[in-house]
């Protein structure tokens, strides 16, 4: 193997002894070659090991860890002893197709600015493809709405890393690469190649699926701080507000909703072109929108007071209301009068 491999591969594993055959030999049949293919278990209780361990290739470099310290841990320990130019992330249950490599490379080395290159992919056993936005701009507006770079796609210039002294963020794990990606869009862009040339598994012991109310609120955190990279002043509220509005368990009250409202408006006024204006409209309205339509047309309780709030919110922003709906909050109302018997 060249002491100078081009690509590092980084690959955590922690039991997935039914997957990873499949995954790492989908590495070895890459049509590009000059890699170094890093693995780190993280004390796997199954046979993860003993299904890696019989691989006959040089580029294989299999870590085991002593003790059980976690995905993000796995990922920051190899970034520090990783040789390539390039890290290609990868998991241990998931699929790279043949060309991917030679895609992304082409690429990282026909354009300086580009520090991460991940690609649209396809769930396996399916016939769905995950599509995401191609260049830069369209990015970091994808950015203030979900992650959009498929972590284990995603090829990241190792140098923008090491200048920068980058790392994950293990207070965002689950959602550690997300936080990744916004960070690494003020250094420099992102690209995703519109092409399918990643594989990715869903099953039941995903992290994605076992932490996933946590999951959401790192990630809600990192759209903000996605939000944030404008330069505008707000407060711990509207912060707190705005992080709020992506939970699955907890919904914005009234004060919430109007601080919302008004946290849009200063982002808008502060936007000086880090956002095209008319997209950042575009998304914070629907947000707004759709935290309007949940606090008044699918709250699980009424009351009279809420045609006071109704009101005023209607006096902020164009709510869109039909007339019917009008007619309908206005009865739920009554009814919560009626059965007070006030």
């Amino acid at each position: 193997m060249n002491d100078q491999p081009l690509i590092t591969v980084l690959i955590p594993t922690y039991n997935c002894e039914q997957y990873v055959h499949e995954a790492v030999q989908s590495i070895l049949d890459q049509t590009y070659t000059n890699f170094e293919c890093m693995i780190i278990d993280d004390c796997s209780t199954d046979n993860t090991v003993g299904v890696i361990k019989a691989f006959n290739d040089s580029r294989i470099n299999l870590i085991i860890k002593s003790k059980n310290s976690g995905y993000t841990n796995s990922l920051n320990y190899g970034l520090t002893i990783s040789k390539g130019k390039y890290i290609a992330r990868m998991d241990g249950d998931d699929i790279c197709l043949p060309h991917r490599f030679e895609k992304q490379i082409e690429v990282l080395e026909n354009d300086d600015n580009i520090v991460v290159c991940g690609s649209v992919f396809k769930i396996i056993d399916s016939e769905i493809v995950i599509e995401a936005p191609e260049h830069h701009e369209e990015i970091k507006i994808g950015l203030l709405k979900d992650s959009c770079i498929g972590h284990p796609t995603a090829m990241i210039r190792k140098s923008v890393l090491d200048d920068n002294q980058i790392n994950y963020n293990t207070e965002y794990e689950p959602a550690e690469d997300y936080d990744l990606w916004v960070r690494l869009s003020q250094l420099g862009k992102l690209y995703n190649i519109q092409e399918a040339l990643f594989l990715y598994r869903v099953h039941d012991n995903q992290v994605s699926i076992t932490k996933k109310e946590i999951q959401r609120k790192r990630a809600s955190l990192s759209r903000f701080n996605m939000l944030s990279q404008i330069d505008f002043e707000y407060s711990a509220e509207e912060k707190q507000a705005y992080i709020k509005q992506f939970s699955f368990t907890e919904r914005l009250n009234f004060e919430e909703l109007r601080t919302l409202i008004y946290l849009k408006e200063k982002a808008l006024k502060a936007n000086k072109g880090f956002f095209n204006s008319e997209a950042l409209k575009a998304v914070l309205e629907t947000f707004q929108t759709e935290n309007i339509n949940q606090y008044f047309k699918a709250n699980k309780s009424y009351s009279p007071k809420m045609i006071g709030q109704f009101i005023t919110i209607s006096g902020l922003v164009n709510t869109d209301f039909s007339l019917t709906e009008k007619f309908k909050l206005f009865i739920k109302a009554f009814l919560f009068f009626k059965k007070q018997g006030v």
